[in-house]
């Protein structure tokens, strides 16, 4: 039985709603219920404070709160995405605030920033990339139903989600397993999508039917991929609370053929792919996508930092000093993945002059919160160096807006100025801690690349 309180006004109406038949007969007024009621209103207006009214057999069931099930637990969640199932796995835990959770990619385990609970609902929230899973829990407390949800540009990215207790496995196995490691090795891919083709190197490591890996594209990579190799398919699938990825292809005559990429709600692209060891040899040079168009070899920038105050090059902190211009966006994985690699730079060089600025290109044109975006950014990393809102993410109209570049082709761009501010090098896109050797290559060479501008 639920013990609650009603102020007087509703418990006037509840009164003439429960009795309201006896109250009026034929145009006749009981005054004796009348009697009754103002006594009973001259009763409880009377008390104290801290009276209740434990009513009998009106329980008002819209205030009933379930009490739902521990959720701690491994979860077995999956986006409802263009391309079918994207599959990936939640791990919840039980704190004294609450919950925690984390999204569980093969070997990644990728942080959240708040999980709420309300009733029987459930919110998981990615702050800093403006996204979030909404579900109701089932009432047996092993499902939950509901969708995620990110800004994206020009619209709300959106995609059904449901999760199962207990995560067993990825994607669905069938009985007719491929033979161990058929997918394991290097691949040599080719994507087309609406802008053409492209080549990516697809690098996978097998154990039984479980696979797991990536692939490097020219400017970056696809982050933690894991699936399965069953029934002559590949499935693949990745998601950070931002990216959503799902890839499958068949394996017919030592080759991955019939491949689709869906990315969120809108993107879609197919791929083709075979062996070749030497396959990285098909990438272009990262260190050569992008020259500057300047006649001096000069680059100047001028944009407001979160507190609306103007940052230019020519400032008094930059004077004589190497600088690294970073162009990224809150929205991009491997900006992600490069902003604790730049904040160790920042950390360890910057007492010998090194200066770094971040440029940001945000997926939408409301001030307010792309700012509201890079300081969730900025918090997260514990980046020192200055973010700056330069514009919106479009690769050409960032190129129009920086005026020193024949073109923007990634996100993240790296520009090494010297200390006479003249552009030394040039880094396109970024392959993050998903690529393995890959990443500890490309770090290394960054740090060379620092090191030189800044001794």
């Amino acid at each position: 039985m639920m013990i609650y309180r009603r102020p007087v006004p509703q418990l006037i109406s509840y009164w003439m709603n429960f009795d309201e038949s006896n109250l009026i007969d034929k145009g006749l007024f009981n005054m004796k219920k009348l009697f009754v009621l103002i006594l009973f209103l001259f009763v409880v207006a009377c008390g104290s404070d801290n009276d209740v009214v434990q009513p009998q057999n009106h329980v008002n069931k819209e205030e009933t709160v379930k009490s739902l099930p521990s959720l701690a637990g491994l979860w077995r969640g999956v986006l409802q995405s263009p391309g079918g199932e994207l599959p990936f796995g939640i791990q919840l835990v039980k704190t004294s605030g609450g919950y925690e959770a984390k999204i569980l990619n093969g070997t990644e385990r990728a942080d959240t920033s708040l999980v709420i609970i309300r009733g029987d609902e459930l919110e998981i929230q990615f702050n800093w990339y403006d996204a979030r899973i909404q579900a109701k829990v089932t009432s047996s407390g092993d499902g939950m139903i509901g969708e995620w949800s990110k800004t994206a540009p020009g619209h709300i990215s959106k995609l059904p989600f449901q999760a199962t207790r207990g995560y067993p496995y990825r994607f669905e196995r069938t009985n007719d397993l491929l033979e161990k490691s058929v997918v394991g090795g290097i691949w040599e891919a080719q994507f087309n999508d609406e802008d053409g083709d492209s080549v990516a190197v697809g690098e996978f490591q097998q154990n039984g039917d479980q696979v797991k890996g990536t692939f490097l594209t020219p400017t970056g990579d696809y982050r933690f991929l894991a699936g399965t190799a069953s029934g002559g398919q590949l499935k693949l699938s990745a998601f950070d609370g931002a990216h959503a990825f799902l890839f499958e292809a068949e394996l017919k005559a030592g080759r991955l053929v019939n491949g689709h990429f869906w990315s969120r709600d809108t993107y879609h692209a197919t791929w083709n792919a075979k062996r070749n060891d030497d396959a990285h040899a098909v990438l272009p040079d990262s260190w050569n996508m992008v020259k500057v168009t300047t006649e001096d070899n000069m680059v100047s920038f001028a944009f407001e930092d979160l507190n609306g105050n103007l940052v230019q090059l020519s400032d008094k902190r930059f004077q004589g000093k190497p600088v690294l211009i970073n162009l990224f966006g809150t929205w991009c994985p491997n900006c992600n993945d490069e902003a604790p690699v730049l904040v160790d730079f920042y950390d360890k060089y910057h007492g010998d002059g090194l200066e770094i600025v971040g440029l940001a290109f945000e997926f939408t044109d409301d001030v307010e919160r792309d700012k509201k975006q890079i300081a969730a950014f900025k918090k997260r990393y514990g980046i020192r160096y200055p973010l700056l809102r330069a514009g919106m993410n479009d690769k050409k109209k960032a190129a129009k807006v920086l005026g020193f570049l024949d073109k923007v082709v990634a996100y993240p761009t790296s520009i090494f100025l010297d200390r006479n501010h003249q552009v030394v090098n040039i880094h396109s896109g970024f392959a993050g801690p998903g690529t393995g050797e890959h990443y500890t290559e490309l770090v290394q060479e960054l740090e060379a690349q620092i090191k030189a501008i800044v001794y």
